[in-house]
Protein backbone atom coordinates (compact mmCIF):
# COMPACT_ATOMS: atom_id res chain seq x y z
CA UNK A 1 0.00 0.00 0.00
CA UNK A 2 1.11 3.90 -0.57
CA UNK A 3 1.17 6.04 2.48
CA UNK A 4 -1.63 7.61 1.48
CA UNK A 5 -3.54 5.08 2.26
CA UNK A 6 -2.11 4.94 5.57
CA UNK A 7 -2.21 9.18 5.95
CA UNK A 8 -5.89 8.37 5.51
CA UNK A 9 -6.67 5.84 7.93
CA UNK A 10 -4.76 7.85 10.72
CA UNK A 11 -7.37 11.19 9.59
CA UNK A 12 -10.11 9.26 9.56
CA UNK A 13 -9.05 7.66 12.83
CA UNK A 14 -8.55 11.04 14.29
CA UNK A 15 -12.27 12.45 13.60
CA UNK A 16 -13.90 9.95 15.30
CA UNK A 17 -11.19 10.59 18.34
CA UNK A 18 -12.62 13.04 20.85
CA UNK A 19 -10.57 16.63 21.76
CA UNK A 20 -8.45 16.33 24.56
CA UNK A 21 -7.55 12.50 23.63
CA UNK A 22 -4.78 10.48 22.73
CA UNK A 23 -4.51 7.18 21.28
CA UNK A 24 -1.36 4.43 21.70
CA UNK A 25 -1.07 1.30 19.33
CA UNK A 26 1.96 -0.75 19.75
CA UNK A 27 2.95 -3.12 16.99
CA UNK A 28 3.65 -6.10 19.48
CA UNK A 29 6.47 -8.20 20.43
CA UNK A 30 7.84 -11.39 19.75
CA UNK A 31 6.74 -14.60 21.78
CA UNK A 32 8.94 -16.90 22.78
CA UNK A 33 8.67 -20.66 21.17
CA UNK A 34 11.74 -22.30 22.67
CA UNK A 35 15.16 -21.10 25.18
CA UNK A 36 16.37 -18.39 22.62
CA UNK A 37 13.74 -18.93 19.38
CA UNK A 38 10.88 -17.06 19.03
CA UNK A 39 7.38 -17.65 16.69
CA UNK A 40 7.90 -15.68 13.61
CA UNK A 41 6.42 -12.12 14.59
CA UNK A 42 3.39 -10.54 13.16
CA UNK A 43 2.85 -7.19 13.47
CA UNK A 44 -1.22 -6.26 15.48
CA UNK A 45 -3.44 -5.40 12.16
CA UNK A 46 -4.35 -2.31 13.51
CA UNK A 47 -1.32 -0.95 14.15
CA UNK A 48 0.06 -1.69 10.39
CA UNK A 49 -3.64 -0.19 9.48
CA UNK A 50 -2.49 3.17 10.92
CA UNK A 51 0.91 3.26 9.92
CA UNK A 52 2.63 0.14 7.06
CA UNK A 53 5.24 -0.80 9.77
CA UNK A 54 5.74 -4.63 10.59
CA UNK A 55 8.51 -4.22 12.98
CA UNK A 56 8.57 -5.55 16.50
CA UNK A 57 8.04 -3.22 19.71
CA UNK A 58 7.08 0.06 17.50
CA UNK A 59 4.61 2.28 18.77
CA UNK A 60 2.23 4.69 17.85
CA UNK A 61 0.87 8.09 19.57
CA UNK A 62 -1.81 10.16 18.09
CA UNK A 63 -2.73 13.14 19.87
CA UNK A 64 -5.74 15.36 19.33
CA UNK A 65 -5.76 18.54 21.83
CA UNK A 66 -8.22 20.57 19.42
CA UNK A 67 -10.03 19.79 16.13
CA UNK A 68 -7.15 21.60 14.30
CA UNK A 69 -4.01 20.48 16.60
CA UNK A 70 -3.12 16.97 15.52
CA UNK A 71 0.41 15.31 16.30
CA UNK A 72 1.17 11.81 15.34
CA UNK A 73 5.13 10.31 16.09
CA UNK A 74 6.44 6.53 15.48
CA UNK A 75 8.60 4.89 18.08
CA UNK A 76 10.86 2.79 16.23
CA UNK A 77 13.42 0.39 17.89
CA UNK A 78 17.06 2.46 18.02
CA UNK A 79 19.65 1.22 16.22
CA UNK A 80 21.66 -1.97 16.97
CA UNK A 81 24.68 -3.58 15.32
CA UNK A 82 24.91 -6.62 16.87
CA UNK A 83 21.28 -7.30 17.20
CA UNK A 84 20.84 -5.98 14.12
CA UNK A 85 23.61 -9.05 12.95
CA UNK A 86 22.12 -11.66 14.14
CA UNK A 87 18.50 -10.96 13.13
CA UNK A 88 18.39 -8.59 10.05
CA UNK A 89 18.46 -4.92 9.83
CA UNK A 90 15.61 -2.28 12.16
CA UNK A 91 13.74 0.34 9.63
CA UNK A 92 15.82 3.54 9.95
CA UNK A 93 13.59 6.82 9.92
CA UNK A 94 13.39 7.62 6.44
CA UNK A 95 12.06 4.16 5.10
CA UNK A 96 9.77 4.85 7.92
CA UNK A 97 8.68 7.82 6.85
CA UNK A 98 8.82 7.06 3.23
CA UNK A 99 6.17 3.51 4.12
CA UNK A 100 3.45 5.86 6.94
CA UNK A 101 3.95 9.55 5.65
CA UNK A 102 4.50 10.41 9.86
CA UNK A 103 7.44 12.53 9.99
CA UNK A 104 8.15 12.76 13.57
CA UNK A 105 10.05 9.33 14.36
CA UNK A 106 11.39 8.70 17.68
CA UNK A 107 13.25 6.13 19.35
CA UNK A 108 11.21 3.97 21.40
CA UNK A 109 13.50 4.39 24.19
CA UNK A 110 11.77 8.34 24.50
CA UNK A 111 8.42 6.77 23.88
CA UNK A 112 7.38 7.08 28.18
CA UNK A 113 9.03 9.99 28.53
CA UNK A 114 7.24 11.87 25.94
CA UNK A 115 4.24 10.66 27.15
CA UNK A 116 4.48 11.94 30.56
CA UNK A 117 5.20 15.02 29.88
CA UNK A 118 1.86 14.71 27.61
CA UNK A 119 -0.62 13.97 30.30
CA UNK A 120 1.19 15.72 32.58
CA UNK A 121 1.73 19.59 31.03
CA UNK A 122 -0.92 18.60 28.17
CA UNK A 123 -4.59 18.58 28.13
CA UNK A 124 -5.13 15.17 27.66
CA UNK A 125 -7.90 13.62 29.85
CA UNK A 126 -8.67 10.09 27.72
CA UNK A 127 -6.17 7.36 26.82
CA UNK A 128 -7.70 4.81 23.69
CA UNK A 129 -5.38 1.56 23.92
CA UNK A 130 -6.47 -1.59 21.58
CA UNK A 131 -7.27 -3.71 24.68
CA UNK A 132 -9.49 -5.97 22.54
CA UNK A 133 -9.09 -9.99 23.46
CA UNK A 134 -11.40 -12.78 21.52
CA UNK A 135 -11.05 -14.83 24.64
CA UNK A 136 -10.42 -13.02 27.78
CA UNK A 137 -8.06 -15.68 28.47
CA UNK A 138 -5.58 -14.74 25.55
CA UNK A 139 -2.21 -13.52 26.29
CA UNK A 140 -1.75 -9.78 27.42
CA UNK A 141 -0.20 -7.93 24.90
CA UNK A 142 2.10 -4.73 25.02
CA UNK A 143 -1.19 -2.21 25.47
CA UNK A 144 -2.42 -4.39 28.54
CA UNK A 145 0.91 -3.79 30.34
CA UNK A 146 0.68 -0.24 29.40
CA UNK A 147 -2.85 0.21 30.78
CA UNK A 148 -1.12 -1.32 34.17
CA UNK A 149 1.27 1.48 33.94
CA UNK A 150 -1.36 4.18 33.90
CA UNK A 151 -3.71 2.80 36.06
CA UNK A 152 -0.67 3.00 38.76
CA UNK A 153 0.89 6.34 37.66
CA UNK A 154 -2.03 8.11 36.17
CA UNK A 155 -5.73 6.81 37.54
CA UNK A 156 -6.83 9.99 36.85
CA UNK A 157 -6.94 9.34 33.09
CA UNK A 158 -9.80 7.97 31.60
CA UNK A 159 -9.46 4.95 29.70
CA UNK A 160 -10.95 3.98 25.85
CA UNK A 161 -11.25 1.48 23.61
CA UNK A 162 -9.19 1.97 20.57
CA UNK A 163 -10.30 -0.71 18.46
CA UNK A 164 -13.70 0.33 18.73
CA UNK A 165 -13.28 3.21 16.23
CA UNK A 166 -10.81 1.19 13.66
CA UNK A 167 -13.46 -1.91 13.68
CA UNK A 168 -15.81 0.66 12.16
CA UNK A 169 -12.80 2.07 9.13
CA UNK A 170 -12.26 -1.48 9.00
CA UNK A 171 -16.01 -3.08 7.97
CA UNK A 172 -15.77 -0.72 4.85
CA UNK A 173 -13.20 -1.40 2.13
CA UNK A 174 -11.29 1.13 -0.02
CA UNK A 175 -10.57 0.92 -3.39
CA UNK A 176 -6.78 0.26 -2.88
CA UNK A 177 -7.71 -2.62 -0.46
CA UNK A 178 -10.29 -4.14 -2.96
CA UNK A 179 -7.86 -4.50 -5.67
CA UNK A 180 -5.84 -5.70 -3.29
CA UNK A 181 -7.98 -8.70 -2.80
CA UNK A 182 -8.54 -9.34 -6.34
CA UNK A 183 -4.87 -9.90 -6.41
CA UNK A 184 -5.03 -12.20 -3.96
CA UNK A 185 -7.78 -14.27 -5.09
CA UNK A 186 -6.09 -14.32 -8.15
CA UNK A 187 -3.14 -16.34 -6.03
CA UNK A 188 -5.24 -18.24 -4.44
CA UNK A 189 -6.80 -19.41 -7.40
CA UNK A 190 -3.64 -20.84 -8.81
CA UNK A 191 -2.54 -22.06 -5.51
CA UNK A 192 -6.14 -24.25 -5.51
CA UNK A 193 -6.12 -25.62 -9.01
CA UNK A 194 -2.37 -26.85 -8.51
CA UNK A 195 -3.67 -29.01 -5.46
CA UNK A 196 -6.60 -29.91 -8.45
CA UNK A 197 -4.24 -30.70 -11.02
CA UNK A 198 -1.67 -32.46 -8.56
CA UNK A 199 -4.19 -34.90 -6.75
CA UNK A 200 -3.24 -38.43 -7.12
CA UNK A 201 -4.74 -41.31 -4.79
CA UNK A 202 -2.14 -42.09 -2.25
CA UNK A 203 -0.78 -38.49 -1.57
CA UNK A 204 -0.14 -37.01 1.53
CA UNK A 205 -2.13 -34.25 2.84
CA UNK A 206 1.57 -32.52 3.45
CA UNK A 207 2.07 -33.06 0.07
CA UNK A 208 -1.21 -31.03 -1.17
CA UNK A 209 0.08 -28.66 1.00
CA UNK A 210 3.71 -28.44 -0.46
CA UNK A 211 1.69 -27.85 -4.14
CA UNK A 212 -0.02 -24.84 -2.17
CA UNK A 213 3.00 -23.19 -0.77
CA UNK A 214 5.19 -23.44 -4.27
CA UNK A 215 2.08 -21.88 -5.73
CA UNK A 216 2.48 -18.81 -3.28
CA UNK A 217 6.15 -18.84 -3.00
CA UNK A 218 6.14 -17.69 -6.68
CA UNK A 219 4.42 -14.24 -5.73
CA UNK A 220 7.04 -13.55 -2.50
CA UNK A 221 7.59 -14.77 0.65
CA UNK A 222 4.90 -14.73 3.13
CA UNK A 223 1.77 -15.40 1.07
CA UNK A 224 -0.63 -17.01 3.22
CA UNK A 225 -3.10 -15.23 4.83
CA UNK A 226 -3.63 -18.10 7.91
CA UNK A 227 -2.28 -21.31 8.17
CA UNK A 228 -3.70 -23.27 5.33
CA UNK A 229 -6.48 -26.13 6.44
CA UNK A 230 -5.65 -28.77 3.95
CA UNK A 231 -7.46 -32.18 4.62
CA UNK A 232 -9.14 -35.51 2.68
CA UNK A 233 -11.38 -38.04 3.87
CA UNK A 234 -12.52 -38.53 7.92
CA UNK A 235 -9.93 -35.84 8.52
CA UNK A 236 -12.94 -33.06 6.80
CA UNK A 237 -14.85 -33.71 10.10
CA UNK A 238 -12.34 -31.46 11.81
CA UNK A 239 -13.13 -27.80 10.96
CA UNK A 240 -10.19 -26.48 11.50
CA UNK A 241 -7.50 -28.95 10.43
CA UNK A 242 -3.79 -28.17 10.63
CA UNK A 243 -2.05 -31.92 10.74
CA UNK A 244 -1.13 -32.43 7.32
CA UNK A 245 -0.89 -36.05 8.07
CA UNK A 246 -3.19 -38.08 6.41
CA UNK A 247 -3.56 -39.93 3.06
CA UNK A 248 -6.11 -39.31 0.06
CA UNK A 249 -7.54 -42.44 -0.35
CA UNK A 250 -9.52 -43.62 -3.50
CA UNK A 251 -13.04 -41.99 -2.91
CA UNK A 252 -12.06 -39.52 -0.71
CA UNK A 253 -12.59 -35.86 -1.06
CA UNK A 254 -9.82 -33.48 -0.37
CA UNK A 255 -10.61 -30.00 1.72
CA UNK A 256 -8.58 -26.95 0.99
CA UNK A 257 -10.08 -23.96 3.08
CA UNK A 258 -6.88 -21.35 1.80
CA UNK A 259 -6.14 -17.80 1.44
CA UNK A 260 -3.09 -15.74 -0.25
CA UNK A 261 -2.97 -11.95 1.04
CA UNK A 262 -1.61 -9.13 -0.88
CA UNK A 263 -0.63 -5.96 0.54
CA UNK A 264 -1.91 -7.45 3.63
CA UNK A 265 -5.52 -8.20 2.54
CA UNK A 266 -6.53 -12.03 2.52
CA UNK A 267 -9.05 -14.11 0.80
CA UNK A 268 -10.31 -16.88 2.81
CA UNK A 269 -11.17 -19.81 -0.13
CA UNK A 270 -12.60 -23.26 0.48
CA UNK A 271 -12.85 -25.90 -2.14
CA UNK A 272 -13.70 -29.26 -1.99
CA UNK A 273 -12.69 -31.89 -4.45
CA UNK A 274 -12.31 -35.67 -5.28
CA UNK A 275 -8.31 -36.97 -4.81
CA UNK A 276 -9.47 -39.35 -7.89
CA UNK A 277 -10.61 -36.67 -10.19
CA UNK A 278 -14.26 -37.55 -10.26
CA UNK A 279 -17.30 -37.55 -7.82
CA UNK A 280 -19.26 -40.03 -6.92
CA UNK A 281 -22.83 -39.79 -6.69
CA UNK A 282 -23.26 -38.78 -3.18
CA UNK A 283 -20.72 -36.10 -3.52
CA UNK A 284 -22.09 -34.70 -6.48
CA UNK A 285 -25.66 -34.47 -4.76
CA UNK A 286 -24.25 -33.30 -1.47
CA UNK A 287 -22.23 -30.59 -3.75
CA UNK A 288 -25.01 -29.62 -5.95
CA UNK A 289 -26.62 -28.87 -2.73
CA UNK A 290 -23.81 -26.43 -1.64
CA UNK A 291 -23.65 -25.00 -4.57
CA UNK A 292 -27.12 -23.96 -5.45
CA UNK A 293 -27.22 -22.50 -1.43
CA UNK A 294 -23.77 -20.51 -2.76
CA UNK A 295 -25.57 -19.27 -6.18
CA UNK A 296 -28.91 -18.48 -4.69
CA UNK A 297 -27.21 -16.05 -1.71
CA UNK A 298 -24.70 -14.31 -4.59
CA UNK A 299 -28.19 -13.50 -6.46
CA UNK A 300 -29.76 -12.16 -3.36
CA UNK A 301 -27.42 -9.71 -1.19
CA UNK A 302 -27.58 -6.46 -1.41
CA UNK A 303 -27.53 -3.35 0.15
CA UNK A 304 -30.16 -3.29 3.25
CA UNK A 305 -29.75 -6.83 3.79
CA UNK A 306 -29.36 -7.89 7.14
CA UNK A 307 -26.28 -9.43 8.20
CA UNK A 308 -27.82 -11.55 10.73
CA UNK A 309 -29.93 -13.10 7.29
CA UNK A 310 -26.79 -14.00 5.26
CA UNK A 311 -26.31 -16.86 7.60
CA UNK A 312 -29.62 -17.72 7.99
CA UNK A 313 -30.75 -18.29 5.07
CA UNK A 314 -28.14 -19.98 4.14
CA UNK A 315 -29.10 -22.43 6.45
CA UNK A 316 -32.84 -22.48 5.78
CA UNK A 317 -32.11 -22.81 1.97
CA UNK A 318 -29.75 -25.42 2.24
CA UNK A 319 -31.92 -27.67 4.70
CA UNK A 320 -34.43 -27.45 1.85
CA UNK A 321 -32.59 -28.39 -1.05
CA UNK A 322 -30.78 -31.22 1.22
CA UNK A 323 -34.37 -32.46 2.22
CA UNK A 324 -35.92 -32.76 -1.08
CA UNK A 325 -33.03 -34.77 -1.94
CA UNK A 326 -33.34 -37.03 0.90
CA UNK A 327 -30.22 -36.50 2.38
CA UNK A 328 -32.52 -35.28 5.71
CA UNK A 329 -36.04 -35.90 6.54
CA UNK A 330 -36.89 -33.01 7.72
CA UNK A 331 -35.16 -29.31 7.75
CA UNK A 332 -35.06 -29.75 11.46
CA UNK A 333 -32.68 -32.41 11.00
CA UNK A 334 -29.95 -29.88 9.39
CA UNK A 335 -27.64 -29.51 12.34
CA UNK A 336 -26.66 -32.81 11.83
CA UNK A 337 -24.96 -32.03 8.61
CA UNK A 338 -24.50 -28.20 8.70
CA UNK A 339 -22.03 -27.78 11.39
CA UNK A 340 -20.90 -23.89 11.33
CA UNK A 341 -22.54 -20.59 9.77
CA UNK A 342 -21.99 -19.37 6.59
CA UNK A 343 -20.43 -15.56 6.90
CA UNK A 344 -17.43 -13.57 8.59
CA UNK A 345 -15.62 -10.55 7.19
CA UNK A 346 -12.03 -10.49 5.55
CA UNK A 347 -9.45 -7.95 5.34
CA UNK A 348 -6.45 -7.36 7.07
CA UNK A 349 -7.12 -10.29 9.21
CA UNK A 350 -8.81 -13.60 7.66
CA UNK A 351 -11.50 -13.41 10.46
CA UNK A 352 -11.51 -9.39 10.49
CA UNK A 353 -12.38 -7.90 13.72
CA UNK A 354 -15.26 -5.52 12.45
CA UNK A 355 -17.60 -4.23 13.77
CA UNK A 356 -20.62 -6.48 12.69
CA UNK A 357 -23.35 -4.18 10.93
CA UNK A 358 -27.10 -4.99 11.46
CA UNK A 359 -27.64 -3.54 7.78
CA UNK A 360 -25.13 -4.81 4.49
CA UNK A 361 -23.71 -2.03 2.81
CA UNK A 362 -21.75 -0.97 -0.22
CA UNK A 363 -17.97 -2.19 -0.22
CA UNK A 364 -18.19 -4.72 2.58
CA UNK A 365 -16.24 -7.83 2.38
CA UNK A 366 -17.78 -10.91 3.84
CA UNK A 367 -17.29 -14.95 2.95
CA UNK A 368 -20.31 -16.60 1.45
CA UNK A 369 -19.73 -20.47 3.60
CA UNK A 370 -21.48 -23.18 2.70
CA UNK A 371 -20.65 -26.67 4.67
CA UNK A 372 -22.18 -30.09 4.28
CA UNK A 373 -20.50 -32.93 6.52
CA UNK A 374 -22.21 -35.80 6.08
CA UNK A 375 -20.34 -38.36 8.58
CA UNK A 376 -22.56 -41.39 8.03
CA UNK A 377 -21.49 -41.27 4.32
CA UNK A 378 -17.96 -40.17 5.28
CA UNK A 379 -17.94 -37.24 3.13
CA UNK A 380 -17.58 -33.42 4.52
CA UNK A 381 -16.76 -30.54 2.52
CA UNK A 382 -17.45 -26.91 1.99
CA UNK A 383 -17.64 -24.20 -0.54
CA UNK A 384 -16.57 -20.93 0.69
CA UNK A 385 -16.46 -17.71 -1.64
CA UNK A 386 -15.59 -14.06 -1.17
CA UNK A 387 -18.68 -11.67 -1.59
CA UNK A 388 -18.08 -7.56 -2.30
CA UNK A 389 -21.35 -5.42 -1.29
CA UNK A 390 -22.11 -3.50 -4.42
CA UNK A 391 -24.32 -0.55 -4.89
CA UNK A 392 -27.21 -2.58 -6.26
CA UNK A 393 -25.99 -6.27 -5.13
CA UNK A 394 -22.87 -7.96 -4.84
CA UNK A 395 -19.55 -9.53 -6.70
CA UNK A 396 -17.93 -13.24 -6.44
CA UNK A 397 -14.86 -12.42 -6.35
CA UNK A 398 -13.44 -15.56 -6.20
CA UNK A 399 -15.77 -17.23 -8.75
CA UNK A 400 -13.43 -17.77 -11.43
CA UNK A 401 -11.98 -20.15 -8.50
CA UNK A 402 -13.04 -23.68 -10.16
CA UNK A 403 -16.53 -24.37 -7.77
CA UNK A 404 -18.93 -26.74 -9.99
CA UNK A 405 -17.82 -30.25 -10.02
CA UNK A 406 -17.72 -29.99 -14.08
CA UNK A 407 -15.15 -27.30 -13.83
CA UNK A 408 -13.39 -29.32 -10.93
CA UNK A 409 -13.43 -32.42 -13.20
CA UNK A 410 -11.83 -30.67 -16.09
CA UNK A 411 -9.49 -28.85 -14.46
CA UNK A 412 -8.32 -32.38 -13.31
CA UNK A 413 -8.59 -34.28 -16.43
CA UNK A 414 -5.65 -31.56 -17.34
CA UNK A 415 -3.11 -32.54 -14.91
Amino acid sequence: MKKEYYEGNRKRLFDLLPVGSAAVYFSGEEVCKTNDEAYAFYAERNFLYLTGITQKESVLLLVKESESDLKETLYLLPPDPMVERWTGRRIKPPAAEAASGISDIRSTTAFEGDFRKLINFGSIQQVFLDLYKVNPLDRDRPAHGFLRKLQSEAPFLSIGDGSRPLRQLRLLKQPCEIEALRKAETITGQGIVAMMQHSRLGMYEHQYKAHWDYALSQHGPRMDGFPAIISAGENNFCIHYYDYTGIARDGDMVLADVGAQYDGLTTDVSRGFPCNGKFSDRQKLLFDCMLETSNHMFSIIKPGMKMADVDGTIRRYNAQLLKDAGVIDHVSEVGRVMWHGGAHHIGLDVHDPVETPEIIGPNMVFCVDVGIYHEEWGIGFRLEDNCLVTETGCENLSAAIPRTPEDIEAVMRKC
